[in-house]
């Protein structure tokens, strides 16, 4: 397991990686110093710590990694259709489900974006309530609300 951490506008962010692939991009509230989380980085992290301080530099919009985050062949699925929401885009949980074709998982679907754990790279940020309201983020609503707007900037 290779991690990496990174400084972002919106704080500390942790990057974690297997041989085969990015496994996890989370906020943290601090960056661990010491033996308790030493920093072991790698080319993936390397390479995803550049492509996320050129998001948020406002110079990239699409990234290009190696994905390898665990999860259910449904949370997988999902995860996949969040990829393909574009920049500078929203949809709602039932947009996803479309996505999947499978419209009444408007629930589970909201499950497993809450549970994706690639932050930013798999933008579950862009998923908003059908209502237009922003909806339940992982590192925190002021967080999916930053990146919305980062995101519409031209």
């Amino acid at each position: 397991m290779y991690m990496q951490f990174i400084n972002s506008p919106l704080g500390p962010v942790k990057i974690t990686a297997s041989d085969s692939g990015i496994t996890g991009i989370s906020f943290v509230s601090t960056v661990f110093a010491g033996t308790a989380q030493p920093s072991q980085p790698s080319a993936l992290t390397d390479s995803a710590a550049a492509q996320l301080s050129a998001y948020f530099a406002g110079s990239l919009n699409r990234f290009d990694l190696p994905l390898a985050a665990q999860g259910t062949a449904f949370q997988q699925q999902v995860w996949r259709t969040l990829c393909t929401v574009p920049f500078g885009t929203t949809c709602s949980y039932a947009d996803i489900a479309r996505g999947i074709s499978n419209v009444k998982a408007v629930r589970a679907v909201g499950a497993a974006n809450g549970r994706n754990p690639i932050a930013i790279v798999v933008p579950c940020h862009r998923v908003i309530g059908a209502n237009g309201t922003l909806t339940g983020y992982a590192g925190g609503l002021d967080k999916k609300a930053w990146l919305l707007k980062h995101e519409q900037r031209p």
